[in-house]
């Protein structure tokens, strides 16, 4: 178990904390002190109790806000992926529509071969294709 020492509004405070976990505490007791040292340069010294809650209010805010953002982040993500398989299943079906459309193309190139080799001639079609 660790324990650390630290001063907020010139107050000092020893906390314990997780072994390994000391040097994470302090930075942020000294995130918190320095939004406790806004508060008090913009109100004065009213109060440890005062000054700790508004800073801590500020700092809450800080993360509702971040929160937020990590929210809109995951609704555009999923938008995004939504809009990835709708596109995905779209470049299918003009794969298919390509191939469908290739293979209508040879028939109808081997119909006009056969039709034109029947229509001009009696002989009786070679066993290997024409190129």
């Amino acid at each position: 178990m660790g324990e650390v020492s630290v001063t907020l509004n010139g107050r000092t405070y020893r906390l314990e904390c997780g072994a390994g976990e000391e040097a994470h505490l302090i930075a942020l007791a000294e995130y918190l002190g320095s939004h406790v040292d806004t508060m008090k340069r913009k109100f004065g010294q009213v109060g440890d109790d005062r000054l700790i809650l508004m800073a801590s209010l500020m700092v809450t805010d800080e993360l509702w806000e971040v929160r937020r953002q990590m929210q809109e982040v995951k609704s555009a993500m999923t938008e995004l992926r939504r809009d990835k398989s709708a596109a995905d299943e779209s470049a299918k079906r003009v794969d298919v529509a390509d191939a469908i459309g290739a293979a209508a193309d040879r028939l109808e190139m081997l119909n006009e071969r056969f039709a034109g080799d029947s229509a001009g001639s009696s002989q009786i079609p070679r066993s290997t294709p024409r190129r």
